[in-house]
């Protein structure tokens, strides 16, 4: 295609940007960018009563979050009523549409008529003689084609047939001279120079009445490519029960930016086998050809498997800032004590991460207070006879040794014990690893040393030597 590229994101700001709206973003970002097009934002906002500002600022939070720039400023559809306006205006003149002077309450009336006698509705004054119109409010009517059909060529779908029967004439201009949403979308696109529409299936239907308006202004049709819509695990339509939270949820959650879009990459588009997908990657792979025509079922199994992946890529500094407030949550906030142990920790911890909000989880051990409080099934292996004995041998081996820098070295000086007391590692690995971590789940006993450093350790285990 020589014209070049440019896509759209259309959310209406009722919400918060949930995970189908990212979805849509992503893909039409990843086209544009990836073809050195344009990715555009607007903000279909002509729903006055349910306009919501916060949305909005969710919305491009949200985005941003993501990864996801776009070209120039948001563009607000209702400033551009007197646009769309205009184009309702030439419709009118051109014979493509017609003043309907029917009532609300008429109109339900004559649809209701039609529902019981199996006939399309069809407005009266669809051909009338405007000599006999009333002086009353009236609307606008776009005048659909009666015969044939309208054939959409979508790049997902494929070939999609619309008996033009079955398309009722639609409102254009309402009585108070606001616009309705299929008018709107047509003028916004090709004003904006969108060659490609990608967007939920739901919207498929809008798509032949968008075509016959594009026509009858005698504008180009954008490439239209209609994505099969998310469910939820169960199969079922996604909710807020299984699954369909706002970006900022997931992020709240624990997710990365990088984690959350690299599955909601693999959500109805595939690239042979390849599961971990880069953005450099994505940039150069992505294509309409290779989405699905089924929905995509959102596995929160899988998102949690991306997800980790992303987090043990992180360097220990940014994976400790970032999971940082996490903890802090559940522990209070940290000293610089408990920072150096952190740091420490993170490449143990990152390993046993699939979110930051496993972090607190993960850093339990670091954060217990000596002397630690042992009891229960944790304190069993405290109370054997051996365990004294054990814990001054261990003590000693760690007081002695050379080199506090390594988990390794560290695991080396217990190996080297066990085998001087004739002992298994386990045998001195429990009592041990009771008096380090007062039961909390923690990495080995070579990384539970190392991350809380010879200060603190020697002392966890003083405090439970007689």
């Amino acid at each position: 295609m020589s014209q070049a590229v440019v896509t759209r994101f259309a959310p209406s700001p009722t919400g918060f940007l949930h995970i189908g709206g990212a979805r849509t973003a992503l893909f039409n970002w990843l086209y544009a960018r990836g073809r050195g097009g344009k990715f555009l934002l607007r903000i279909e906002d002509t729903d006055r009563a349910r306009h919501n500002t916060q949305a909005v600022d969710a919305i491009l939070n949200g985005l941003t979050w993501l990864g996801i720039d776009w070209d120039g400023e948001p563009v607000s559809q209702y400033a551009r009523q007197e646009r769309h306006i205009e184009a309702a205006q030439t419709l009118l003149k051109s014979g493509r549409a017609y003043r309907c002077y029917l009532s609300p309450d008429a109109i339900e009336t004559a649809r209701l008529q039609s529902r019981e006698s199996g006939t399309p509705f069809e407005s009266p004054w669809r051909d009338a003689d405007l000599a006999d119109a009333p002086d009353t409010p009236y609307s606008i009517r776009f005048k659909a084609p009666r015969e044939g059909e309208t054939i959409v060529n979508d790049a997902v779908q494929g070939q999609v047939r619309f008996p033009n029967s079955a398309l009722d004439d639609l409102i254009i201009l309402r009585s108070d001279g606001s616009p309705t949403y299929n008018l709107a979308v047509v003028v916004d696109d090709h004003d904006m120079d969108v060659t490609h529409v990608i967007r939920g299936d739901d919207h498929l239907n809008n798509a032949a009445r968008q075509q016959q308006i594009y026509d009858a202004l005698d504008w180009p049709v954008p490439v239209f490519a209609h994505v099969p819509l998310i469910h939820g695990q169960d199969g079922a339509k996604l909710s807020k029960r299984n699954g369909a939270l706002g970006v900022q949820s997931y992020r709240d959650l624990g997710y990365l930016p990088e984690g959350l879009a690299n599955y909601l990459l693999r959500l109805g588009w595939s690239h042979g086998d390849d599961e971990i997908i880069t953005q450099e990657e994505a940039l150069g792979w992505f294509d309409l050809t290779a989405i699905n025509k089924a929905p995509a079922r959102l596995d929160l199994e899988k998102l949690n498997h991306v997800n980790a992946h992303y987090i043990r890529k992180l360097d220990d500094k940014d994976f400790v800032d970032k999971a940082t407030p996490f903890i802090e949550t559940s522990a209070g906030r940290l000293d610089g004590a408990i920072h150096a142990r952190l740091m420490r920790a993170a490449p143990f911890m990152k390993a046993r991460c699939e979110t930051l909000k496993g972090a607190p989880d993960a850093a339990a051990f670091l954060l217990t207070c000596r002397p630690l409080q042992i009891s229960g099934k944790a304190a069993k292996p405290l109370r054997k006879d051996t365990a004294q004995e054990t814990l001054r041998a261990a003590q000693k081996a760690l007081s002695l040794a050379s080199n506090w820098d390594s988990a390794l070295a560290l695991e080396t000086v217990l190996q080297e014990l066990a085998a001087h007391q004739k002992m298994s590692f386990g045998q001195i690995g429990q009592p041990l690893r009771a008096a380090l971590t007062g039961g909390a789940s923690a990495p080995s006993l070579g990384e539970v040393l190392f991350s809380l450093g010879r200060e603190e350790s020697l002392s966890r285990i003083g405090d439970h030597v007689m």
